[in-house]
């Protein structure tokens, strides 16, 4: 598995490597799109292909045919720090634990207890770029 700090992003914030080596399940990674208490990427970005989920976001892009115009690697990258690809989006950076300028612990007030976690783990970026490659506009 490789940790976030070792991730070798491409010219382009493009993440060539499967960060576990395994291929990603979609069934879960479908439900880590859709679930507030994992993902969270329903909460900004609207997907057709899942028309069980209510109150589905506007803030990103919408996802329908992304698996058409995105690589694996693509999607990989922005996963695990969207700005690598996009320079001052307001996307999470879902695999990373350090770089950060003054992380909180939540709503205390207080720094962040170390080790900081990354939001997804290495399996969960596999997981949501499997779902995210099922979304063909056929």
């Amino acid at each position: 598995m490789v940790a976030p700090d070792d991730v070798a992003f491409g010219e382009y914030g493009e993440v060539e490597a499967s960060l576990t080596g395994s291929a990603g399940d979609v069934d879960k990674g479908r439900q880590i799109f859709s679930e507030k208490s994992m993902g969270n990427c329903v909460s900004c970005h609207a997907v057709a292909a899942l028309p069980d989920v209510p109150f589905q976001g506007e803030v990103g892009p919408v996802l329908d045919g992304i698996g058409e115009y995105r690589t694996p690697e693509e999607l990989r990258g922005i996963l695990v720090n969207a700005k690598k690809t996009f320079d001052g989006t307001v996307m999470p950076a879902f695999y990373k634990t350090s770089g950060f300028i003054r992380p909180g612990d939540a709503y205390t007030g207080k720094a962040a207890p170390d080790p900081i976690e990354p939001i997804l783990s290495a399996q969960d970026v596999e997981d949501v770029v499997a779902f995210l490659m099922t979304l063909k506009d056929n």
